[in-house]
Formats: structure tokens, sequence, C-alpha cells
């Protein structure tokens, strides 16, 4: 079992810049791929950012060059450093873990992640 604790989320102003932290418990972190999520009220839940067990990162194309995903394996810890952040990117923000071999062809769809933090509100006023 693995617990995934966000952190970092806030308000801030169109421009600005947020880094979010997801750290997980356990011993194996190094082993899962990591994703971050996403959910506006009244929306679905989407696509962030993910990064693999070897360091490879992959963005939805409403963040590429504005987020950059990153993880630091001895502080079982993944972080989203959001940079040029505008109004649409207000929502709830999860973090979410896998030890799963077919995690890469699924890696943009919640399906493919076995473990979720429980979100931390990002704001961005305008």
């Amino acid at each position: 079992q693995v617990q995934l604790v966000e952190s970092g989320g806030g308000l801030v102003q169109a421009g600005g810049s947020l880094r979010l932290s997801c750290t997980a418990s356990g011993r194996t972190f190094s082993s899962y791929a990591m994703g971050w999520f996403r959910q506006a009220p009244g929306k679905e839940r989407e696509f962030v950012a993910a990064i693999s067990r070897s360091g490879s990162t992959y963005y939805a194309d409403s963040v590429k060059g504005r987020f950059t995903i990153s993880r630091d394996n001895a502080k079982n810890t993944v972080y989203l450093q959001m940079n040029s952040l505008i109004p649409e990117d207000t929502a709830v923000y999860y973090c979410a873990a896998t030890y799963g071999s077919n995690w890469f062809s699924k890696r943009h769809r919640g399906e493919a992640y076995d473990y979720w933090g429980q979100g931390t509100q990002v704001t961005v006023s305008s």
C-alpha cells in the first residue's frame, strides 16, 4: 500500500508560479511511475503530466512549456513546477502512482494508476 500526500497548492495571480509536491510512503518509490492530474469544478479529471521510473517526462499539450514534472527518489517525492499560470489552471491537483508494467501506453489515463493522493487546490486569479 502506498500513501500519497500532496502539498504546495494555494492562490496565485495569473502569470505567477507554484510548486506542488507529492510525498509517498514506503521504500520502493523509485519503482513507481508517477502522474499529476487535475479536476476543475464541473469538469472531468484530466491528465497533466507524468514521469517514468527512469525519469522520462510527458505532458498534456495545455501545460507543455509551462509545467515541469520531476522526482527525487531519495526524498520519495515528485514535484510539479507550474509557471506562467493562467485562470484555466484552477483545479484540484492530484498525484498518482503505479507499479504496473503496462503504464506507458495508458500514462495519460487515470485507470493506469493504482494509488491517489487527496488533492491540493490551486486557484489562479485573473
